[in-house]
């Protein structure tokens, strides 16, 4: 008995279809790995990761992380300017040397250049007590790059008389490793210079 043969065009269209759903198939899943690669690196851009204390991974969101820039850039900025300018006969060693840890070279550079001038020999003569009253930093970022600018009000007690001085300085700041307790905002003041210093006023 002869086996019969299949009609071949029937043949040819069963193999026309599979080759259809196989071409339509690879084009979706392409198609949909693309939008998974796409997806996944818009979400990176967007997003970075921190390690919970219990190994977990969590998302942050790049917005709340320039919000948290700032929060600590300003509190770093406050903890050093009050350091640094916030001294007496009896804490201006002490305060000092927390103020350098939250700067670099410049910072080091001008604490030795006041010191050369001999104006914490001054505050140990005549006992000054020099007041930090008010500080006010603003931030702005230059892509990825961040300067401030800050405006600190202090005042240095002579005794009899009191002057008031309002200091303008600036610099940069980068990001660096945390160093709890002398460096806990993980920041460092780089490039740092006090542009203007003026009298206020004074009272006797």
């Amino acid at each position: 008995m002869k086996t019969p043969y299949k009609n071949i065009y029937n043949v040819l269209k069963l193999n026309r279809f599979i080759v259809l759903a196989v071409v339509v198939c690879t084009l979706l899943s392409s198609t949909f790995s693309v939008w998974m690669v796409f997806n996944t690196n818009q979400k990176a851009l967007n997003s970075a990761f921190a390690i919970n204390t219990d190994g977990s991974i969590i998302p942050l969101k790049v917005v709340t992380q320039k919000e948290n820039f700032r929060v600590e850039a300003l509190a770093h900025l406050d903890l050093f300017h009050n350091y640094f300018y916030n001294i007496d006969a009896s804490n201006y060693e002490r305060n000092l040397e927390k103020a350098l840890w939250l700067g670099n070279s410049s910072v080091d550079n001008l604490y030795r250049q006041k010191k050369a001038d001999g104006v914490y020999n001054r505050l140990l003569q005549y006992s000054l007590v020099q007041k930090v009253l008010s500080i006010d930093s603003r931030i702005t970022e230059n892509d990825g790059a961040y300067s401030f600018t800050t405006t600190t009000i202090f005042e240095i007690n002579r005794g009899s008389i009191i002057d008031t001085y309002e200091l303008v300085s600036t610099g940069n700041l980068i990001m660096v490793d945390r160093n709890f307790p002398n460096n806990p905002h993980g920041l460092l003041i780089t490039n740092y210079f006090e542009n203007t210093l003026k009298k206020i006023s004074d009272e006797s």
